[in-house]
């Protein structure tokens, strides 16, 4: 079977039981929170609280090793690019200079310069988390009644679900056309050259379109005949009243913003500076 990139994976933890509008809503007022400042205490705080969220929801590694590989790379790729093309915006911002490493011009290596970009870094590794584990234990209809509870029009609540219904749909669509290319001859795997691996991938890519359009030329068609979309409200047979548990997440995301906002006046910004 292939490996999905990220999906609802089913369970019986507590995260699993939370209703889908209390963890989107966590998910946002955290993650805002966490983008906005640059207290490094705070964000070691989300980023320690996200992974320990993410190991009781007992997600197997490989289903999201992938991706954490991917925001691993693009974070390296985030930090060299900061560095080369602001040197020294780390002293700018904490009004003092460390050396570690004489550099050429003003690529000086400096404590606060990493200091900055090690927040910056810290940033994806606390959001990123938080988005896998709301992903991966919200079921897609749970996750379009909890969009149309926060406001959302329930057309486009439900547009989103089909997309996150679909992905894994096209991924073992995918698998299932590149084995019967192998099948017949055509070498994908990685023993291959890597341009005739990228040849035979867009070779897949076209039936696939073909087949996804015909999918969805069917889906839209089913809907229009239920008459999808005739009345301004719908119900969900998905959503959930919120439990005790539901209004303690919210609690906890509503004290990490006011936490984000006390420490703003207290650093007299957004930057915790620790080389006062």
């Amino acid at each position: 079977m292939p490996q999905r990139l990220i999906g609802y994976q089913a369970n019986k933890t507590f995260i699993h039981q939370l209703s889908g509008a209390s963890k989107l809503i966590y998910f946002i007022l955290v993650s805002v929170a966490c983008m906005t400042t640059y207290d490094t205490r705070l964000i070691l705080f989300i980023s320690l609280l996200s992974l320990i969220l993410l190991k009781i929801a007992k997600i197997p590694w490989k289903n999201i090793s992938f991706v954490i590989s991917f925001v691993t790379f693009f974070a390296i790729m985030n930090v060299i690019m900061v560095y080369l093309f602001a040197p020294n915006y780390g002293q700018d911002i904490y009004q003092s200079q460390t050396i570690l490493l004489k550099g050429w011009g003003n690529y000086n290596l400096t404590s606060q310069e990493l200091f900055y970009l090690f927040n910056l870094s810290l940033k994806y590794f606390s959001t990123v988390p938080l988005a896998i584990l709301f992903l991966t234990t919200t079921h897609p209809s749970q996750f379009a009644s909890s969009l149309n509870q926060i406001g959302m029009p329930y057309k486009v609540a439900y547009a989103i679900s089909l997309t996150l219904r679909y992905i894994p749909d096209v991924q073992e669509e995918f698998y299932m056309i590149r084995t019967s290319q192998e099948a017949r001859g055509l070498e994908l795997s990685k023993k291959a050259k890597l341009l005739d691996r990228i040849k035979g991938n867009l070779q897949i890519i076209i039936p696939l379109i073909f087949s996804s359009l015909d999918r969805i030329d069917t889906v839209s068609t089913a809907m229009e005949l239920r008459r999808f979309g005739k009345e301004k409200k719908r119900s969900w047979y998905s959503a959930q009243p919120f439990s005790k548990l539901d209004i303690l997440t919210i609690g906890l995301a509503l004290t990490i913003v006011s936490l984000t906002i006390f420490l703003f006046f207290i650093n007299q910004g957004r930057f915790y500076n620790p080389f006062i």
